[in-house]
């Protein structure tokens, strides 16, 4: 059972699973609602305008079935008339025309918002595949889209019979009509017929929305494996980030010991701890080059014998040094005077070997606050 819940897709999808789906083009999409804006826009648009738009139109038809002798006579107007007429009908219908447009391009903020997505462009040769196909149609989606187109035209159907039925009267009495009259009622009466149609097309938009934004969460459903694994990844995958930190300690050790020959003294417990001290000209206080105990300690010795590096002995002042310091940083301001006896010796060490002399005697008993000296360490 527990495997069972595992493979099972029972949790809602995470926001960076719903962020991945619109990167890919999956969005929720409803045919309904787009047809329903652009079908409404177009009956609103004929209610409103549709009387000037069939004066126009009647104007244009008389113009272009009334023969002028230089129409005859001379092709050349002929062409004149036509360019004349196509633009007359172009403006005539220029409002609707861009009402639909707006009306296509506002229909999908009714489920969120535009999406562009370059991976929904890429081809992808299984939607050629007709298997696929097949399984599509005969699939749960493939069935819902049947009952839906049916319910769609059964009702509009429905719709535009009892429409007709009620205004059968003003119907037939188009026929009996003069020609300007009869194109004014007959604009009505369709524009009047087309919002009624449009309108039961609402109660398909209400089922056909919920019905798609449902359908799009429960295809995007993740297993618990799979929120365990994107947890993971969010957070770093524990081995990895081991790894990397494991990476970073052991660069940051590299760089540690190659700054150790450049070091003017090296303080020492003298096996457990090991500080390397650097003070040049610029700095305002010196500086930690190097720290370690146990095996790095070790290291730091080493490297700082085989580049004759001064070290010193003082184990009080190395364990302040590695507990209070930091690599890189200058010593904590407390530790001044200590540090000062130490470089002073380092000095006159320098100075004994460039001339000579009495050797200098490395200081003893280097004073350091109680409460920067830890516990010594494994004795």
């Amino acid at each position: 059972m527990a495997e069972e819940s595992d493979v099972e897709k029972t949790e809602p999808a995470s926001s960076r699973r719903l962020e991945q789906a619109r990167e890919e083009g999956q969005v929720p999409r409803s045919r309904e609602i787009g047809a329903f804006l652009i079908l409404i826009v177009s009956a609103s648009a004929f209610w409103f305008v549709g009387p000037w738009m069939m004066q126009r139109t009647t104007s244009i038809v008389r113009r272009g079935l009334t023969l002028d002798e230089p129409l005859i006579r001379d092709p050349q107007f002929m062409m004149v008339r036509f360019a004349d007429l196509s633009l007359d009908a172009l403006v005539s219908f220029a409002p609707l025309l861009l009402a639909l447009v707006i009306a296509a391009l506002v229909s999908p903020f009714f489920l969120g918002s535009w999406n562009f997505s370059l991976k929904a462009l890429s081809p992808d040769l299984g939607r050629l595949d007709p298997i696929k196909g097949l399984a599509r149609l005969v699939s749960w989606n493939g069935l819902v889209e049947l009952v839906k187109a049916v319910g769609k035209a059964f009702l509009v159907g429905g719709v535009a019979t009892w429409v007709l039925w009620k205004d059968r009267d003003d119907v037939f009495a188009l026929f009996s009509q003069p020609i300007e009259v009869g194109l004014s009622s007959a604009g009505h009466l369709v524009s009047y017929s087309f919002l009624m149609i449009v309108l039961a097309m609402l109660f398909i938009v209400a089922i056909d929305v919920p019905f798609q934004l449902w359908q799009y969460h429960d295809k995007l459903k993740m297993s618990k494996e799979e929120v365990r694994q994107e947890g993971k990844e969010m957070e770093g995958n524990p081995e990895v980030k081991g790894r990397i930190r494991q990476l970073q300690r052991e660069a940051a050790r590299k760089r540690m010991m190659g700054a150790v020959p450049t070091a003017d003294v090296i303080v020492t417990n003298p096996t457990h701890f090991a500080v390397a001290l650097a003070y040049k000209n610029g700095m305002g206080a010196p500086k930690v080059l190097a720290k370690g105990m146990g095996d790095i300690a070790l290291r730091i010795r080493e490297i700082g014998a085989e580049n004759n590096v001064p070290m010193l002995e003082a184990p009080p002042l190395a364990r302040a040094l590695y507990r209070h310091a930091e690599i890189d940083q200058e010593i904590p301001s407390a530790l001044y005077a200590a540090v000062a006896e130490v470089l002073a010796y380092v000095y006159q060490l320098a100075n004994w070997r460039q001339v000579g002399g009495n050797y200098p005697m490395p200081p003893r008993e280097i004073a350091v606050p109680v409460d920067l000296v830890p516990e010594l360490i494994n004795g």
